[in-house]
């Protein structure tokens, strides 16, 4: 009797916490389809008249297509980069003694707990300006690669779990220190890079001062979270609400998708987890 109400209570639990991530996005589609007129008074939860063509008219009101593209290439290139980055350096950190080792590993781990935000936003801007990248994608790119701390700290746990055995084995067999990188240590991180994959994804995804910064003089390089923000006053010279509602439907769809394909990534590191 007091595992049965212990699951019906975990049962509860679960289905509040489902709610409260369900509704708001209930609510915004909803909102997505509503007239501005009816969701400005929000008088009903559902619409009295239903506005597909908010989708259609959010689309041509802004570039989407445009701003689709930017942030899957802005996307894309900080995950590839931030992988190749992380993995690297953990593999190095878990099984190199070099010098300075601590020190690294300590300025990695104040990066997690000192948000200095803002507040370096003028500094890496004028260094993006030294190079020539201040009016393109690929600063934008750089800073979001650098600050890879977290994805770092949760690669080398799995780096650490690796046996040492398997290193010394491929060196046996005539491997070096990068085949082992690449012919040992990569395969065995797939899970673990799957999911630190999907979660810089995210991130980059829904990055917004950056692009917002870098992309000022230059709008045609605003990404969908920039562009989003014009919708509420950029069609007309009412607020547009029910807009800016579709586009961020239509900019959630791409983040399902590969939360979707990464499923798979997320279940084998569940099973492994249980295993250990």
């Amino acid at each position: 009797m007091k595992k049965l109400l212990s699951r019906i209570l975990l049962w509860i639990f679960l289905l509040v916490v489902a709610a409260f991530a369900v509704i708001p996005i209930i609510l915004a589609v909803l909102g997505s389809l509503k007239s501005n007129l009816d969701l400005t008074t929000g008088s009903t939860v559902l619409p009295q008249e239903w506005k597909f063509g908010n989708y259609a008219q959010a689309w041509s009101a802004a570039n989407f297509a445009r701003f689709t593209w930017n942030s899957v290439f802005i996307s894309i290139f900080t995950t590839v980069g931030t992988l190749l980055v992380s993995t690297m350096a953990a593999y190095a950190a878990a099984r190199v003694n070099f010098k300075g080792k601590k020190l690294y590993i300590v300025i990695q781990s104040a990066t997690l707990f000192i948000s200095i935000g803002a507040v370096v936003l003028r500094p890496q801007f004028d260094l993006m300006v030294s190079l020539g990248l201040q009016k393109s994608l690929w600063g934008v790119i750089i800073i979001l690669i650098s600050a890879h701390a977290t994805t770092f700290f949760m690669l080398i746990g799995f780096v650490r779990a690796v046996p040492k055995d398997l290193d010394e084995a491929a060196y046996i067999d005539g491997c070096n220190f990068y085949s082992v990188y690449l012919r040992i240590i990569l395969p065995l991180l797939t899970p673990a890079i799957g999911v630190t994959g999907l979660l810089v994804f995210r991130g980059a995804w829904n990055e917004y001062i950056l692009p917002l910064v870098f992309t000022m003089t230059d709008p045609s390089l605003q990404t969908l979270t920039v562009g989003l923000a014009s919708l509420k006053y950029g069609v007309g010279d009412a607020a547009q609400s029910q807009l800016m509602l579709a586009g961020a439907c239509i900019s959630i769809l791409p983040m399902i998708i590969v939360y979707i394909l990464a499923n798979k990534s997320f279940m084998q590191m569940t099973a492994g987890s249980v295993k250990g």
